[in-house]
């Protein structure tokens, strides 16, 4: 793959590490009260344009065909929203009686409490050939469910931010999050034809956005000087987040083909991608309504920006092991079902 080639494809990844590098050259511009003014063009209308934007894309009308495999669903909601925020607050009691920086771990915790993405484990399952259906009905449920439970998670785990009471988080969580997901899918009613006919580049429009609240993000950071990011800390998450990746799925691969499980290889390969995969585009608009105010918010988004591309990475480099697996059992099953009693 050639250089172009390949920065096309990574083009967000390489967008993330250029809009840290220009909020430190310049933070003046993104902070509070800049001339970019975030407290209204981010915190209201960018996150608003985020899930308009998801809502407009989500292609609920395709789910029915996955709507009665409910012990599916229910694992890996449970696996996501339940056992994953759990087993991450165990891990990081122990954690904390080590030196890595408390802000990164916390931000381990909101990792934990985030929905499945809307995308990539969509793209990975189907790269595969496992159940796309299953796949898309769990990302897009989980992405519905994920407004309600992940704002009461972070608030459950985390608490919030003095300066901002309960009843303003979820009044501007509606605003910006409930009713332009609603408008989104109304307006994809009367639009679906269109388009299914053009097929605009949500992920693409969803990603630009999600570069300029990152690049406030940390804008806001890099202009309060007793903020500083421990480097042996960030490489310990790096490990940690990887370490964490590849834990649970293997954890959701042993579940869901033990005997008696009645999954099909087909549904193994979308509860490991689904359980285990986290929003980006759903969490930073989240972290920045629950945690507005917070001055180390963007420590607590770091580890979230690093499982975005770490579950990406991961999942790609294993398809065609995963391929292989469910190509094989899947053949033996047929042998099994054709042998005569």
């Amino acid at each position: 793959m050639g250089l172009l080639a390949r920065i096309r494809k990574e083009w967000f990844i390489i967008g993330i590490v250029l809009v840290i590098l220009s909020a430190k050259l310049q933070p003046s511009v993104g902070v509070r009260g800049g001339p970019l003014k975030p407290e209204i063009t981010i915190a209201y209308v960018a996150v608003s344009l985020i899930f308009f934007n998801s809502g407009l894309s989500l292609k609920t009308e395709e789910l029915t065909s996955a709507l009665l495999h409910v012990r599916l669903h229910l694992f890996v909601q449970s696996f996501t929203l339940i056992f994953f925020p759990l087993a991450v607050w165990l891990l990081l009691k122990v954690l904390a009686l080590t030196a890595i920086d408390q802000w990164l771990l916390r931000g381990l915790q909101t990792v934990s409490c985030m929905p499945p993405p809307v995308s990539s484990a969509v793209i990975l399952t189907k790269a595969v050939g496992g159940n796309e259906a299953a796949a898309i009905f769990n990302s897009a449920f989980g992405s519905f469910l994920g407004i309600i439970v992940t704002p009461l998670l972070l608030l459950l785990f985390l608490g919030s931010s003095s300066s901002v009471p309960f009843s303003s988080i979820f009044s501007q969580l509606f605003m910006t999050v409930v009713v332009p997901l609603i408008l989104g899918q109304v307006c994809r009613g009367f639009l679906r034809e269109c388009l299914e006919r053009r097929k605009p580049p949500f992920g693409t429009v969803s990603s630009a956005v999600l570069l300029m609240i990152i690049y406030t993000t940390f804008c806001d950071t890099f202009s309060n000087p007793n903020i500083e990011l421990d480097p042996t800390s960030l490489l310990l998450v790096v490990l940690i987040i990887f370490s964490l990746q590849v834990s649970f799925m293997l954890l959701t691969f042993a579940f869901s083909t033990r005997s008696g499980s009645g999954f099909s290889p087909a549904d193994t390969v979308a509860i490991v991608f689904c359980s285990t995969h986290k929003s980006l585009t759903l969490g930073i608009p989240m972290l920045k309504i629950v945690f507005e105010g917070y001055e180390h918010l963007s420590l607590i988004s770091v580890p979230l920006l690093i499982y975005h591309p770490a579950q990406i990475l991961l999942g790609s480099v294993l398809v065609p092991t995963i391929r292989s697996w469910m190509t094989s059992r899947q053949k033996a099953v047929k042998l099994s079902a054709l042998q005569p009693v």
